[in-house]
């Protein structure tokens, strides 16, 4: 069986939501002990990784230091972030690996994603990215040509486009990776946003929903299954009322239903549940929301909201 593991963004901070080196590495082994986990069940892994608190570190850097260099461009924030965390993943995941007596070869690609450039998102970014600055701080970012829009006492936040993957460009060298019997890591953070103009690519100001560029990853290298893996069991029904009732196994028609009547907050588990939804439809597989300490079961069926054809 191959699975497409999407980590969440608690998957690479810890319990606080610190993003510090030594929380992320500690997060990491966490996370990569599921992992090695699936691998002893002799079941072929690809991992992809949320890069938000990364990006946002990243970010403030830009800032502090916009009167002194130019502010590095979200998509070099990207690739930098791809890198960083799957070197900080396979180190984690040889650990888990080794302490178990397993030997896989690793590999990270630094994957690009292609948008279409004329995606509405260009046009009125609204994703809202980073921390809240004064109005002063702002200006300097607008001056290097970044969108800023006042938030009234919070102060202005920094908005991006948030463009549909079209194309996972490197998704051929995943797959050669994955069928020579790499574990690969790839699409962090959605992958970076590229179009392409005149028979060239060039990198844009954007982010790509991570859970998007998972569901499309997965299909583009045949995976059985995507796991979305987040920090609770299940997807919920009512979630934060008396009545709240976890989803386990559900037709894929049902839960583009109550999606549609807004049991999901668009802010966290709503992409989770469109992305496997998109899986699904596309592929008429499975696809499973869960927590990595649920993983193992996740694969098999077992737990979790499970996502099925009609």
């Amino acid at each position: 069986m191959r699975v497409m593991l999407a980590l969440g963004g608690n998957a690479m901070t810890n319990a606080e939501g610190r993003a510090r080196p030594e929380d992320q590495i500690a997060a990491a082994e966490t996370a990569m002990d599921a992992v090695a986990e699936l691998l002893e069940h002799d079941v072929e892994v690809v991992l992809t990784h949320g890069n938000g608190p990364q990006v946002g570190n990243l970010l403030v850097k830009n800032e502090l230091a916009a009167s002194v260099v130019p502010p590095v461009p979200l998509d070099w924030c990207g690739a930098q972030t791809q890198a960083t965390l799957g070197f900080v993943l396979m180190n984690a995941l040889e650990a888990s690996l080794g302490a178990r007596d397993l030997d896989r070869q690793l590999a990270t690609v630094v994957t690009r994603t292609r948008v279409d450039p004329d995606d509405p998102g260009f046009t009125r970014p609204t994703k809202p990215i980073g921390r809240y600055l004064p109005e002063d701080q702002a200006k300097v970012l607008v001056e290097h040509g970044e969108t800023w829009e006042d938030r009234g006492e919070k102060g202005w936040r920094r908005l991006v486009a948030s463009p549909e993957p079209l194309e996972i460009l490197d998704a051929p060298a995943v797959l050669a990776l994955i069928e020579a019997g790499f574990v690969v890591v790839a699409a962090g953070g959605g992958g970076i946003p590229v179009v392409r103009e005149d028979g060239r690519l060039r990198g844009v100001e954007a982010v790509i929903d991570k859970d998007l560029g998972a569901a499309l990853l997965a299909r583009m290298v045949d995976a059985d299954t995507l796991v979305v893996a987040t920090d609770v069991p299940h997807a919920v029904l009512g979630y934060g009322t008396p009545d709240a009732q976890p989803i386990g196994r559900v037709a894929v028609s049902t839960i583009r239903e109550y999606a549609a009547d807004g049991h999901f907050a668009s802010g966290s588990m709503g992409p989770k549940v469109d992305a496997v939804c998109r899986f699904v439809e596309a592929t008429g597989r499975r696809g499973v929301i869960t927590s990595l300490s649920h993983i193992v079961d996740a694969v098999t069926g077992e737990t979790g909201t499970v996502v099925l054809p009609d």
